[in-house]
């Protein structure tokens, strides 16, 4: 590159605040979101209900929820092995909050801290305007951590019984030391304890340096030409301009300026190699280059791959085998999920036998077999139906009966003979008697059973089966032998 042209300056901050922006929005707008009265996400602990993608589950499909975290947690790992610790920069709110409090709500809106270029130099606290300044930013964030902790509180009990609790507070109290709780946290976590969370805390910088090869693009010193600052054992060798081309020579580039320590979020110098404590924000590749734009050179700390910058072998690949198989992986794990939350019920129905096995009864009733013209007989099994209607408003419900195998007549409901109303959230006991009066099977040594498939559906506004609220449970139907039916 001649010397006549230009170096294109490529900022990253301005991209991670419109990442900021747009999750913040997400994470506010979406618990009030709500189609057909379902959530997007919401794991509700108080009504027993998964919300996922505006359909509603109950608690006893929570067999989803680890393929949830599965996808999450793939996710992220893909994510570190591609881009390093990119969702630590671009999508942690630990990140996000500590932008909002330090850099817009300490340093451009109360002006504590001179810029945000420098994130080492702490305001200076003796002095009385500082004090008071600092109350300020902390009442600032105390009504945003707040406001944060509602809407997590959101995703586990929805907004709209949220600030109906809310007006009887007595009442509800683990959710208002639960809301207070988070926000103390995050009070305590982002004023005081800052990014020491990142460094100290958080499990994820340890996961990182397992998952990283010579390909994840990350944060990188380029040595080569800004010439090197460390040795092996992470001793300094240059402090100035001089010394760093006494080391290196005179081609090195880097000025010792230590722009990018001074906006080091997490107070590490870039240029001493990879470290745990980076988050990949980008910070130091903006402020060297702006630094080195000066001088129509291009910046000397990349997002770039030790394999491209450090060991210059070649391009970055990115779509390498490792990261195909993360994609592969996740995109099995989403289709199991999709597939399963697609068989959803719509209504939850057990079927537990009695433990007669039947009972044989005449019609008319005291008629005698073979004497009475119209006599005949009548074999009943009895079941106790549990059902639960998953649905937001009461439904009626109602089934019928089908023999699995081929008999000699039919099966019919004795009881109910009507369809009964079920309202939500509450599980139904009903007791179901099925019968014949047909000779189903003859066996003149044993109990014949009969498997058969219950079929129970909702009724609709016009009293039609419902296509949709409908499910299917396999049953027995015990049929006595045939001498038992004609004593």
């Amino acid at each position: 590159m001649s010397k006549a042209e230009t170096v294109k300056k490529t900022h990253w901050r301005p991209k991670r605040y419109v990442m900021y922006i747009i999750a913040t929005i997400v994470a506010l707008v979406l618990p009030w979101i709500r189609v057909n009265g379902n959530h997007f996400f919401l794991l509700s602990f108080d009504k027993m209900k998964l919300h996922l993608a505006f359909v509603q589950f109950d608690m006893q499909e929570l067999y989803l929820m680890p393929f949830l975290l599965m996808i999450l947690f793939i996710g992220i790992f893909g994510m570190t092995v591609f881009g390093g610790r990119m969702f630590c920069g671009w999508f942690c709110p630990q990140t996000i909050f500590r932008v909002v409090y330090r850099d817009l709500i300490e340093t451009k809106l109360l002006k504590l801290r001179r810029s945000i270029k420098n994130k080492q130099k702490e305001p200076d606290w003796s002095k009385p305007e500082n004090k008071v300044k600092r109350v300020i930013a902390i009442l600032i964030w105390s009504v945003l951590a707040l406001v944060a902790a509602a809407d997590f509180m959101w995703y586990f009990v929805p907004p709209e019984d949220f600030f109906r609790y809310l007006q009887n507070p007595s009442d509800h109290m683990v959710m208002i030391g639960f809301v207070l709780g988070v926000a103390g946290f995050l009070i305590a976590d982002i004023i005081f304890i800052k990014e020491n969370f990142c460094i100290y805390v958080c499990p994820y910088s340890r996961v990182q340096s397992v998952l990283y090869d010579e390909h994840t693009i990350m944060a990188i010193y380029d040595e080569y030409r800004g010439g090197k600052i460390y040795d092996e054992h992470h001793h300094k060798l240059a402090k100035s301009q001089k010394e760093v081309k006494a080391v290196n020579g005179e081609d090195a580039l880097c000025t010792a300026c230590e722009s990018c320590v001074k906006v080091c979020p997490t107070h590490i110098d870039i240029r001493e190699g990879l470290q745990l404590e980076c988050i990949n924000c980008l910070e130091c590749v903006d402020a060297c280059t702006d630094v080195m734009a000066k001088f129509n050179e291009p910046t000397l700390v990349k997002w770039s791959s030790e394999y491209e910058t450090l060991y210059r072998k070649g391009k970055t690949h990115y779509f390498r085998p490792k990261i195909i198989g993360y994609i592969i992986v996740l995109l099995i794990v989403m289709g199991v999920l999709a597939a399963m939350a697609s068989k959803k019920e719509y209504m939850l129905l057990n079927i537990n036998k009695e433990t007669r096995a039947y009972s044989i009864k005449t019609e008319p009733r005291g008629c005698q077999l073979g004497k009475d013209k119209n006599c005949h007989f009548v074999v009943e099994n009895a079941y106790e139906f549990l059902v639960q209607n998953t649905q937001s408003k009461k439904m009626k419900f109602f089934f019928d009966v089908k023999p699995d195998i081929k008999v000699n007549g039919k099966i019919e409901i004795l009881k109910p003979r009507r369809a009964f109303t079920v309202v939500p959230g509450i599980k139904k006991k009903k007791i179901v008697v099925l019968g014949t009066n047909d000779m189903l099977v003859t066996n003149k040594r044993d109990d014949t059973i009969i498997p058969i498939t219950i079929h129970a559906y909702a009724l609709d506004k016009d009293g039609k089966p419902s296509k949709k609220i409908s499910v299917f449970r396999k049953a027995r139907f015990v049929f006595p032998r045939a001498d038992i039916l004609k004593k």
